[in-house]
């Protein structure tokens, strides 16, 4: 079965740098994975994707060694059985909350007898091998969202459920959801708590994810203990990019034009 570069560079204790992709179109996914990103997260919830489109963009990443990631709308086993049967090498699901709904997700990426997946991977076996079912259940990477203060409490609970690899920490709704604004820089309210979660990846031996929106932010959450660390995401990218060069051209801004958003 092909390696999962990402749980190689995890288990290494490097810093997986994975980019995220917002818009429905392979020739965007494949100009995206040109960049040489370790991962690419094809975004189902926020980004304008479908999941026939999330196909088409799998199909680009992987004209390259990046590996292709995935995050779902919400939890539900359908979709995330869906997209691991189309090649993702991950799952990252959004607003795990509790041991139980951990335990769900985690559950929907694992053939039995670890987990309730259906059996019927289709273009992962032509991505990852003929041998893919054998090995699917420790390649395919499962990142629970982190992003409530609900989730916080729980922590540990959430943390214990046996097959989750990684946490993935959403700054916006977390910082909603603990009175402080979202947003880039995240308030230090916000990054206290991003800290508290850091410890207790570090307590269970669980990897720890992160959106960020800067290269500044990343580096300090690699310090904080996080190995993998986004970068914003194709939509934000090249409205910063477009907005600088026109600025610059009417010479109307003299500092570099930030991205509205992390999408």
């Amino acid at each position: 079965m092909r390696e999962n570069k990402v749980k190689t560079i995890l288990q290494e204790g490097g810093t997986v740098i994975n980019g995220w992709l917002g818009i429905p179109s392979s020739v965007a996914a494949e100009n995206m994975a040109q960049a040489n990103w370790d991962s690419l997260t094809v975004d189902l919830q926020h980004g304008l994707v479908d999941y026939q489109t999330a196909v088409t963009m799998f199909q680009a990443i992987t004209t390259t060694l990046t590996i292709p990631l995935a995050r779902v709308p919400w939890l539900e086993p359908g979709i995330i059985m869906k997209l691991l049967d189309a090649g993702a090498y991950g799952i990252v699901c959004p607003m795990i909350n509790s041991r139980e709904e951990c335990e769900a997700f985690v559950g929907a990426c694992r053939y039995a007898p670890d987990g309730y997946r259906s059996f019927g991977p289709v273009r992962a076996a032509w991505y990852a091998g003929p041998d893919y079912w054998q090995h699917a259940n420790e390649t395919v990477l499962t990142m629970a969202m982190i992003e409530t203060k609900k989730a916080v409490d729980n922590i540990d609970d959430i943390l214990s459920v046996p097959g989750l690899d990684a946490i993935y920490v959403g700054p916006s709704d977390l910082s909603l959801s603990i009175g402080c604004k979202p947003g880039f820089p995240p308030e230090e309210k916000a990054v206290e708590v991003i800290k508290v979660i850091a410890d207790a990846t570090k307590r269970h031996g669980i990897y720890a994810g992160i959106h960020c929106g800067s290269t500044a932010m990343g580096k300090q959450m690699v310090a904080m203990g996080y190995q993998f660390i986004t970068m914003l995401a194709d939509n934000a990218f090249l409205a910063a990019a477009a907005k600088k060069a026109v600025a610059e051209m009417r010479e109307t801004e003299p500092t570099p034009v930030k991205p509205s958003g992390p999408y």
